[in-house]
């Protein structure tokens, strides 16, 4: 009952069910909905919601390994631990970061859940410039782990310039 007791498990729990409800009702709608490789112009030349499979990581990395399939029934699950143990440390008082962990959480538990369930993470939100450019295609658990992961970094440099700043300030002559 701890888990549900602690303020900061219960902000975990909710930001990721909330996350893997969006996201999952947004895959299956595509899944079910579009054909392999099905694209539908929502802002011409920039953007379109496209049916992708990526069998890899981010961005395809890793599609083609012959580990990928134990990789990534192992990662994720890893990954979540972490971040429940990282949240352990955290302060209560510490929201911002709290809800980066659970973003990332929800993120990763969204992304297990179409392994688990296809084999393959369903990626549709597709960016493009013309034809010159095209960024590869994600899903709203994308977005959460890279929100999450660009809080976090963001509170890593303001902690470092925090210290920063206090080591200069304890170090002048007085």
């Amino acid at each position: 009952m701890f888990f549900f007791k602690n303020k900061k498990y219960l902000i975990l729990v909710s930001v990721a069910l909330f996350i893997v409800a969006l996201d999952q009702v947004t895959k299956t709608y595509i899944h079910t909905s579009f054909m392999l490789g099905e694209s539908v112009d929502v802002i011409k030349n920039f953007f379109s919601i496209t049916y992708v499979r990526n069998e890899g990581a981010a961005f395809g990395f890793l599609s083609q390994a012959s580990f990928r399939q134990v990789f990534f029934m192992i990662i994720p699950v890893l990954a979540m631990l972490l971040i429940i143990f990282m949240l352990y440390g955290v302060p209560e008082r510490d929201k911002v970061q709290i809800l980066a962990l659970s973003s990332i959480f929800g993120g990763a538990l969204g992304n297990y859940i179409d392994r688990l369930k296809l084999g393959f993470v369903v990626d549709f939100l597709d960016f493009h410039w013309k034809s010159v450019y095209t960024f590869p295609a994600f899903n709203v658990a994308d977005m959460a782990i890279v929100c999450g992961v660009g809080v976090l970094l963001v509170l890593i440099v303001l902690e470092g310039k925090e210290e920063k700043k206090k080591k200069s300030a304890s170090s002048q002559p007085g």
